[in-house]
């Protein structure tokens, strides 16, 4: 399948990476030689320099041709005008990326789509929505849904306290009831498949795959205490910060930093229950005299990634039971629980991430990565009779450094074992490290 992405910065570049797993023909279209050289030297696509909104660059590329037709470049209007261009000479689907939320109201994707823009996707917004469910979750450090919502990948760090020290994975397993299975264990800066006699120790950061209904469950169970979060300080006024307020102010009590009045009034105008302070956002002592060491949770969103981690590092300090951290370098994102920071985000990979559910084709329904984590999570569909459903799982010969965490059938959930046999339409969510990738495709393609 033939995919274009215009623009080869963070967004464009994962989303190629991501892609380019599945075997497909990824174009990359941008302006400056110098990003097209990094992807070039990184990822199997082919790349050229132009401007994606020029009719004759779209037809040098075979714009027609393509399936589908990505625009992520930041400029809003360049990513419209081009997805309307390459829809009017022949790509099959476009999907451009916005910046101003409120463009995501429904009577404007309708207008969108009749222009010739059949999605629209905000990073912003999807890294607001990120810092809700981390926030509302509460402890765990890292969030993915399947299937709507139904099934939940969750990062939790094992503290002095909990239960697991000690404890071989065959023992957690062994649990009567579970409905939860840990999928990788990243111990320092390294990535540990969670073989039966691996025993889990304390700092280890677990991911898990667990029915979202039951994560209240698994973190009992592995003796979490519940972290009730009531009041929240947010520093650094922007679009994310604004969605954040938006989506939590109802059920949280708000104080938001900012340094620019300007700002300040915006806000101010377009939020109600929002305490909003003007000052310093990397000002420690004005933030404690906001009431810091008060608050449950602390989002550091301003645009600077190291006034961002340093702060959360300080509310840490002050007694802070949960911190985020918005950072720019996709590179950080790998460090979070190293230096003591709960969840460092980065926008570009979420809407990457985000965008691959809507390009996928085939076998492949998701793909996520983890945070330091050195494997990526992909959600396979089984959608012909093959090998892989006529014989039970221990005699296909899975990949060594490759596991499944979860099958998905109808409205079940399966932790499956080597006795168990995959069935046509069934989902199956598989962490492969780098090596095992290609062999995990062989065997669901």
């Amino acid at each position: 399948m033939k995919i274009i992405i215009a623009g080869a910065g963070g967004i464009g570049f994962h989303l190629a990476k991501l892609l380019s797993t599945a075997q497909h023909d990824i174009v990359l279209v941008d302006s400056s030689q110098d990003v097209l050289d990094y992807a070039q030297s990184h990822l199997d696509v082919m790349t050229v320099l132009g401007d994606a909104t020029s009719l004759q660059v779209l037809e040098e590329v075979g714009v027609s041709s393509a399936a589908i037709f990505l625009a992520v470049t930041t400029l809003e209007n360049d990513n419209i005008v081009s997805c309307m261009l390459a829809k009017k000479l022949g790509a099959q689907q476009t999907i451009a990326r916005i910046n101003k939320v409120d463009n995501l109201q429904r009577s404007f994707r309708d207008t969108f789509q009749e222009l010739g823009v059949d999605k629209i996707i905000s990073p912003s917004f999807l890294a607001a929505q990120e810092i809700e469910r981390l926030i509302k979750t509460g402890q765990v450090t890292d969030s993915f849904d399947f299937e709507g919502g139904k099934i939940s990948l969750v990062g939790i760090t094992i503290q002095e306290q909990y239960n697991y020290i000690g404890k071989s994975i065959e023992e957690i397993k062994a649990a009567k009831n579970v409905t939860y299975n840990p999928i990788a264990i990243l111990r320092g800066n390294e990535t540990i498949l969670p073989r039966p006699a691996i025993r889990i120790q304390k700092g280890d950061h677990i991911y898990f795959i667990s029915p979202k209904s039951e994560l209240d469950d698994l973190l009992a169970t592995i003796g979490s205490r519940q972290t009730t979060i009531k009041r929240i300080m947010i520093i650094g006024g922007n679009e994310i910060s604004l969605q954040v307020c938006r989506l939590l102010e109802d059920d949280y009590h708000i104080t938001l930093v900012e340094s620019n009045e300007k700002i300040c009034k915006r806000f101010a105008s377009e939020l109600k229950n929002i305490l909003i302070i003007k000052g310093d956002t990397s000002n420690i002592e004005l933030l404690r005299e906001e009431g810091l060491s008060d608050m449950d949770a602390f989002i550091a969103l301003t645009p600077n990634s190291e006034i961002n981690i340093i702060t959360c590092l300080l509310a840490a300090q002050e007694g802070i039971k949960r911190t985020i951290a918005l950072v720019d370098n996709t590179e950080y994102t790998h460090i979070s629980q190293h230096v003591g920071v709960d969840t460092m985000i980065n926008k570009k990979l979420i809407a990457a991430n985000y965008m691959f559910r809507f390009v996928r084709k085939g076998t492949i329904e998701a793909i996520t990565s983890l945070h330091g984590v050195n494997a990526e999570v992909i959600e396979y569909v089984v959608q012909k009779e093959s090998r892989i459903t006529k014989y039970n799982l221990r005699e296909i010969k899975f990949p060594e450094n490759a596991i499944i965490g979860s099958v998905i059938r109808g409205e079940e959930h399966i932790i499956p074992t080597g006795d168990f046999r995959l069935q046509l339409d069934d989902k199956v969510i598989v962490l492969a490290l780098p090596d095992a990738l290609s062999k995990v495709e062989d065997i669901f393609r």
